[in-house]
């Protein structure tokens, strides 16, 4: 049964950089009655719904649901509804496509529940029963809320029935979908009405919350005060101008403000905020420009608040040794020697996993002799050339050519074509999950893994770092953002706003691009991660490229065709 609601449908309002505001959202507020606690043995028995919009009731939807079981005695107790109440009523796989509209059918809706994962476990196994996909809105827990905002002690508990006569609901909740929806509209606006003006604004803030701003938070809400609603970075900064953390936005003002609200729950930065005193706006023509520009500052400045990108200096290269007898090596810094290089890594772990998936497919020596053509008197052959893993060209057993050989096949993997290297690995893998001897698989397969991901790092740079001009543009929010990358480096960005003259826009911002030389190969001519954030940039679908000097190409059959690989996790699973 559906009532709908004379009230106006509210206004939509413009999506902001942090998420939905809470008056474009449809909270679609939900209640199941059940046969039991277990969502996997027990079935819903009452479904009761109301949409909430900017403060009005829109609809309701209520109806009971026969489970196909039947109902027990203490459940009937509790809740009023009697196996005779359910036998006319709709099955399940009848009632779920109707509740699934009434979440769905609205832009911008948020399921809301007291103790929400209880009914979202329920709706979720029935959709797996009956073969319905489950929509995943995002989910408010007004329990969870609950705890978060209201101090211990300022309630005698959190149940729904206290919440309710606490936020003066005029639906008193009695175990009945409908009513204890209802009731929950009332808790949900309550906890709403204490939020806002602690500066939670949005759909995402909301669900973020987990405890009130602390008193230096709400103190601070000012520094946001006059800043631009434009993309770009932001640096706070303590008392004597020394930079605290450093974040990037597509709107400066929004993003700041949101960190001395309850959505901002990290520790570390409701930390720093007993001690900001400022906030300095950088303003950016272009959402790369800004993430670009973040990822330099910080690794510029080492502003004690950041985690990530604070040391782009301490990553790891695996290459192969520039000497007659080249071996793999794990080092810290790319030389112009003519040695290949895979990488960077930010772990020396997963260089060293890296250098090991090449040893394991190649009889490469692991020894720190250095070897030269007819100088090897004194050096004997290690276990390793004994177990056959190495030629050893240590003791003449091997000989320079054929050893060269095995290093221009490591070079070919790490610079081209690695289709050999996986087939070995992927030969091997097969054969220990066969014995069952999974735990060797998983750590093979890592290697493997750890390989591709950085030959794929370091040929998708190169590439790029190889090219000395191209323009790349895609629609933006305002007009195209175009962007001139030089070696890797973002060298311009700028927007052509509609009604602009493309060709007088276009040499205007190649004009003034910063000139950019090239860099060691496979380095460009800028930290890894900006590079990264460009590749990433110019593989969106709606990128298109304008001018290219040169060529940009990736070797047929590169790691990159291995890309589904690099994605397998670090030894997490179990390979089967």
């Amino acid at each position: 049964m559906v009532r709908r609601s004379s009230a106006p449908e509210g206004v939509q309002l413009d999506i902001g950089d942090i998420g939905t505001p809470l008056g474009a959202v449809s909270f679609v507020v939900l209640d199941l009655e059940t046969t039991g606690t277990s969502a996997t043995g027990s079935r819903i028995t009452e479904v009761g719904a109301v949409r909430v919009r900017g403060g009005r009731v829109e609809e309701e939807f209520t109806s009971l649901v026969n489970p196909g079981v039947a109902i027990p005695a203490q459940i009937t107790l509790l809740t009023g509804i009697t196996q005779s109440m359910v036998a006319t009523a709709p099955p399940p796989e009848e009632v779920l496509p109707r509740i699934l509209a009434f979440l769905t059918e609205r832009e911008h809706t948020a399921l809301v529940a007291h103790n929400a994962p209880f009914d979202v476990g329920f709706l979720k196994a029935a959709c797996e029963r009956h073969g319905v996909p489950w929509p995943d809105p995002p989910v408010v827990d007004t329990l969870r809320l609950a705890r978060a905002v209201l101090p211990q002690g300022q309630t005698r508990n959190h149940r729904l029935g206290t919440l309710a006569a606490y936020f003066g609901s005029p639906v008193t909740p009695n175990h009945r979908a409908l009513d204890d929806a209802r009731a929950t509209v009332t808790v949900l606006a309550g906890l709403i009405d204490r939020l806002t003006p602690l500066g939670v604004g949005s759909l995402e803030e909301l669900r973020a919350v987990t405890k009130p701003p602390t008193r230096a938070q709400r103190a601070r809400r000012h520094l946001a005060e006059g800043l631009p609603e434009r993309p770009g970075v932001y640096v706070f900064t303590d008392a004597r101008g020394a930079d605290l953390y450093v974040g990037k936005s597509n709107n400066l003002r929004r993003r700041v403000a949101s960190y001395f609200t309850a959505a901002e729950n990290r520790r570390r930065i409701r930390e720093m905020a007993g001690v900001v005193a400022g906030v300095t706006p950088i303003v950016c023509a272009t959402d790369l420009e800004a993430s670009v520009r973040e990822l330099r500052i910080i690794a510029e400045r080492k502003p004690p608040y950041n985690r990530r990108s604070r040391h782009p200096e301490r990553v790891r290269w695996v290459t192969l040794t520039p000497e007659a007898y080249p071996r793999p090596s794990v080092v810290t810094t790319v030389k112009d020697d003519g040695a290949p290089y895979i990488g960077p890594y930010t772990s020396a772990a997963e260089a060293e996993q890296a250098k090991a998936a090449l040893l394991h497919a190649l009889p490469l020596r692991q020894c720190t002799h250095r070897l030269t053509p007819g100088g090897t008197d004194g050096v004997t052959a290690c276990v390793i050339a004994q177990l056959g893993r190495c030629g050893a060209p240590c003791d003449g057993t091997e000989s320079q050519d054929a050893y060269r050989e095995h290093a221009e096949a490591a070079r070919t993997a790490m610079t081209g074509d690695a289709d050999a290297l996986v087939a070995a690995h992927t030969g091997r893998i097969a054969e220990l999950s066969a014995d069952l001897r999974y735990e060797e698989a998983a750590a093979l397969r890592d290697r493997l893994a750890a390989f591709l991901r950085g030959a794929r790092r370091a040929q998708r740079m190169g590439a790029l770092a190889a090219v000395p001009h191209l323009v790349a543009t895609r629609p933006g929010p305002t007009g195209w953002d175009t962007c001139v990358v030089r070696h890797g480096r973002l060298a311009a960005s700028a927007v052509l706003e509609p009604g602009t003259d493309p060709a007088a826009f276009l040499r205007a911002l190649v004009a003034t691009a910063e000139t950019v030389g090239p860099a060691t190969a496979p380095l460009p001519a800028a930290l890894p991660g900006e590079t990264e954030l460009i590749l990433a940039w110019l593989g969106h679908p709606a990128t298109r490229l304008v001018e290219v000097d040169g060529e940009w190409t990736c070797p047929l059959r590169s790691a990159e065709a291995h890309a589904g690989m690099t994605h397998w996790a670090h030894g997490r699973d179990t390979a089967q």
